[in-house]
């Protein structure tokens, strides 16, 4: 009997589904300087050079981790992308850069037409919210690899910044001012520790409504990422930012320093932080000590701005008239703690 790849688990009809459902999705993102469509081999954008005078291309690129169990359990699909998108923009914004383009790679065991488009639907959705393009992907159907109802997603982001204009935090000097912008929960690192408490511990279920959240735990966890395009790009281009910290796995003692020259600490008033109930609960489920819970998640602060303090009044009256909750953190000082709560 002759074999084809689809005896083998590939069905190159689903992928042809696939990309009729979700072309009207990736139009949706696109903006000025695409010069390609889907289908292609590669995608195109053409930088415009009338907006920077020495243009420094910027790239990051990420996953969204474990984050996508959740996914898996509740079968819900169709914000995943979005937190991928998120966590390679809000990279490249911390260099200053404007992000411009975005592609997605998604891996999975058995390709289901519907399910990839909530995927891109989400990709499409972060991408709007990012003001970037996505401009092409790859997805990959491995059976064997991965099981059935699973996959993996991850992305590549670029943007451009004028090479007089990078963030590279040399300018960052003590008494300059840490500004903090929210987080919209949990966003998408530190999701092995909380699948434990969560689920091993606790014993949840992810349809199991949590009083406290007003919500079940299930929709708590898969909040999107917030993109920090707007407001921080506005920011980037009308004030002297001069250091931007995006917080992810790591929390605040890994990412915070890294934004800091030597000699250099971030002394920070945690008090200031409106703290999303989800920290509080899993820090009291898990029996978590304060410095862990700040070493691994966001704890409602997912980008950090230094600014002077000449600039300080200027930039937190720009975020009020935005109507941009955010929260004076405090201010740097010498030292080689990194951070000190």
């Amino acid at each position: 009997m002759s074999l084809t790849y689809k005896d083998a688990g590939v069905d190159k009809e689903a992928g042809y589904k696939q990309v009729e459902l979700i072309k009207g999705m990736i139009k949706k993102t696109h903006i000025p300087g695409v010069m390609s469509d889907i289908g292609g081999f590669a995608g195109l954008f053409q930088l415009d050079m009338t907006k920077f005078k020495e243009p420094v291309l910027v790239s990051g690129t990420d996953g969204v981790g474990t984050k996508l169990k959740i996914a898996f359990m509740m079968d819900k699909h169709d914000t995943i992308g979005e937190d991928c998108v998120a966590m390679c923009v809000n990279d490249i914004l911390c260099q200053g850069a404007k992000p411009l383009f975005f592609l997605d790679y998604i891996a999975t065991g058995r390709l289901v037409p519907e399910t990839m488009a909530k995927i891109v639907e989400g990709v499409s959705n972060g991408c709007i919210k990012a003001g970037c393009a996505l401009i092409g992907g790859e997805t990959a159907e491995m059976p064997g690899f991965y099981q059935d109802n699973e996959y993996d997603v991850a992305g590549f982001a670029v943007g451009a910044v004028d090479k007089s204009r990078i963030i590279d935090s040399s300018t960052i000097e003590e008494g300059d001012y840490l500004i903090g912008l929210p987080s919209s929960g949990i966003h998408s690192n530190g999701y092995s520790l909380v699948r434990k408490i969560v689920f091993d511990k606790e014993g949840m279920e992810v349809n199991t409504f949590v009083p406290e959240l007003g919500t079940t735990i299930g929709e708590e966890l898969l909040r999107p990422t917030r993109i920090y395009t707007n407001p921080v790009y506005d920011l980037v281009e009308n004030f002297d930012i001069k250091g931007l910290s995006h917080i992810t796995g790591g929390g605040f003692f890994e990412n915070i320093p890294r934004m800091l020259p030597e000699g250099l600490t971030a002394k920070l008033d945690i008090q200031v932080i409106d703290t999303p109930v989800i920290f509080n609960l899993l820090q009291r489920w898990g029996n978590i000590e304060t410095k862990e819970m700040y070493s691994t998640f966001n704890m409602g602060v997912g980008m950090v701005l230094v600014v002077s303090e000449e600039e300080y009044p200027k930039v937190r009256k720009a975020l009020e008239d935005k109507g941009e909750k955010h929260y004076p953190l405090g201010r740097i000082i010498k030292g080689n703690e990194g951070v000190i709560l």
